[in-house]
């Protein structure tokens, strides 16, 4: 009779295991989730799918940068008028940056990896201004042109690896050079801004951002045709992004700017 009830009670214990270790999401099933979350733009949802797969399955590249991806969305359209909410603000930047640097840490062979983490850099660098913090702003560059030089992840990847690297120069380059030479950004080159853009235009086509950045960049040195032409793209291409609908308005008010000074 005891081993009877012995036997009965192993067995429950056995199927019990094997239901809870069955049921347990894979890797795969977890960023399936948090990336369909993140593509209807539910930041928070995503979140919440990427810290429990991180909890699941510790130290995974590709868990953690998306958790940084997800953590600078959600940075970006966090309140910053007070002295609070810019202090949490700060907060999700780094803590991005810390899941970045680890992917970096974990998959070296990765662009996305550098990527995710010249995106948190580039967003703290913007928080506390980017000729206070020379060395930051390097390291974006630094980590750019590595992920280029490693030429993994396609094109998603890769376009939008050369977008940042562009628009890293063309911030830069907004200063007068001989003054920011002297904090370590004498290498901001407008120049190299244009034909970063030009890049990530040709590799990632339709994308918003690209074409308004461009834009913008190719306004700064009075190519207005060229500019229109970017921004009418612009005009034109699906919404991919949260911040597109912004970011379109801004095309359409920036058009109207080109076309006076075509006129």
């Amino acid at each position: 009779m005891r081993t009877n009830t012995f036997l009965k009670t192993v067995s429950i214990f056995l199927l019990f295991g094997f239901s809870v270790v069955s049921a347990q999401k894979t890797v795969e099933e977890y960023i399936s989730e948090g990336d369909a979350y993140y593509s209807q733009f539910d930041n928070q949802k995503a979140l919440e799918v990427f810290e429990k797969a991180n909890e699941a399955y510790p130290d995974n590249w590709e868990i953690l940068w998306r958790l940084s991806r997800t953590l600078v969305d959600i940075g970006e359209h966090m309140p910053a008028s007070t002295d609070t909410q810019e202090e949490e603000q700060i907060k999700i930047y780094e803590k991005a940056l810390e899941y970045a640097d680890k992917s970096v840490q974990l998959a070296p062979n990765e662009s996305i990896t550098y990527l995710r983490r010249a995106i948190a850099n580039g967003r703290i660098a913007l928080f506390k201004g980017v000729f206070s913090v020379g060395s930051i702003v390097t390291s974006v560059k630094d980590d750019c042109e590595k992920a280029i030089e490693l030429n993994t992840g396609g094109p998603d990847v890769q376009g939008i690896v050369h977008y940042v690297l562009a628009r890293t120069h063309a911030k830069v380059s907004e200063k007068w050079a001989p003054a920011r030479a002297v904090i370590g950004l004498g290498w901001g080159d407008i120049d190299i801004a244009l034909e970063e853009f030009k890049n990530a235009a040709k590799i990632k086509p339709n994308y918003v951002m690209i074409y308004v950045d461009y834009a913008i960049a190719l306004m700064s040195e009075d190519m207005f045709e060229e500019a229109k032409v970017m921004l009418t793209k612009a005009l034109e291409a699906p919404i991919q992004d949260e911040d597109d609908e912004t970011r379109k308005a801004e095309a359409s008010e920036l058009l109207k700017e080109v076309n006076s000074e075509l006129e």
